[in-house]
């Protein structure tokens, strides 16, 4: 009995989500059935409703309180309440991915999407080298992927899957459907991005998430860890490094940008160095959140000061008492990369 309780217990988690399935396929359904515009209205007000009541409410006020320390709370709640409604919007959008991107150079006034940037692009994809791309969860952030996949641009998108397994079996459907290659974030995956810009194909990453072993930058004044790779990457193989992002203009209703590519900045030796590069794009996507802080994904645990490295002791101090949190260990003993200096 205690057995059959311990593993129940062990596997419950699995089941309940795998139980979910059919729910997120009838939403899925259901979505696509509405059409773009319905379903992406009516996910962004359900979210709008219902996600200042649920826990991650707090962490996306904390967020805003601790960035701009200057607005009121009146206004720090309504940027809140559309950053819920955003990812409402772009949840039930999942639906219409293949439907969203239909820009076209020949006609661009009565279409969803406009590109700022395009001759970067094509520049990106024609000068015969390998290119790296940073982008940030702002707006629908799954559009970059599919413009590269429409314009011909051999791309590899970095994404990190869903906790949910169902919503995880979903999303990789949709996404194979209407993206290019793919590449899910976890032990080993370095080598293949890695593999990517050796063959001369294109890596394209969001970085604005939390990286236990990452390097250290600041984002609206307050440290944080960031995932190195894009920058170990440039600094390897001397590629450039562009930022995409998409802003939601109205409803569906897109503009992407692509920015030329960056001058990143480099150590005595002339080599790019790997944490002012990644300041420099972290830089750029805090420029995009101020103008559109609506559009973020402010519940996300961006700023964890327990995770990070802890200040180097000077020469003849006593080292700091083991102990701690273990994945602050990590930071500096485990190298995300290991085949890039």
């Amino acid at each position: 009995m205690l057995r059959l309780a311990f593993m129940l217990n062990r596997h419950l988690p699995r089941m309940a989500g795998l139980a979910m399935i059919p729910l997120i396929r009838g939403l899925f359904l259901l979505a696509r059935a509405l059409g773009p515009e319905r379903a992406s209205a009516i996910g962004g007000a359900l979210f709008r409703l219902i996600g200042p009541r649920l826990p991650a409410h707090r962490t996306a006020l904390a967020n805003l309180r601790a960035a701009f320390p200057g607005r009121d709370e009146a206004e720090l709640r309504r940027i809140s309440r559309d950053a819920w409604e955003n990812l409402g919007r772009t949840g039930a959008e999942y639906a219409h991915l293949d439907r969203l991107f239909d820009y076209d150079p020949a006609d661009p006034a009565t279409q969803r999407m406009e590109v700022e940037g395009i001759d970067h692009f094509y520049a990106l994809r024609d000068d015969g080298r390998p290119g790296l791309v940073f982008a940030s969860h702002l707006a629908n952030w799954e559009l970059p992927a599919i413009c590269a996949q429409k314009f011909g641009l051999e791309t590899t998108a970095v994404f990190r899957p869903p906790n949910n397994p169902a919503a995880a079996r979903l999303v990789q459907e949709v996404r194979r459907a209407t993206m290019g290659g793919l590449a899910a974030s976890g032990p080993g995956a370095a080598f293949a991005m890695q593999g990517v810009v050796e063959r001369g194909g294109h890596l394209g990453q969001l970085i604005d998430q939390h990286f236990t072993r990452g390097v250290v930058v600041e984002f609206f004044g307050r440290p944080c860890l960031v995932n190195p790779l894009l920058a170990k990457l440039a600094r390897h193989y001397e590629c450039p490094v562009h930022g995409a992002r998409v802003v939601r203009r109205d409803g569906v209703r897109f503009r992407l940008e692509l920015t030329p590519p960056l001058d990143l900045p480099r150590d005595a030796s002339g080599a790019i160095d790997v944490q002012g590069a990644m300041q420099a794009m972290t830089r750029v996507l805090e420029e995009w959140v101020r103008e559109e802080p609506g559009q973020w994904l402010w519940m996300h645990r961006r700023w964890r000061p327990s995770m990070l490295p802890k200040p180097k002791q000077p020469r003849g101090m006593p080292e700091a008492a083991p102990g701690g949190d273990a994945a602050q260990a990590n930071v500096t003993s485990q190298p995300s990369a290991p085949a890039l200096s």
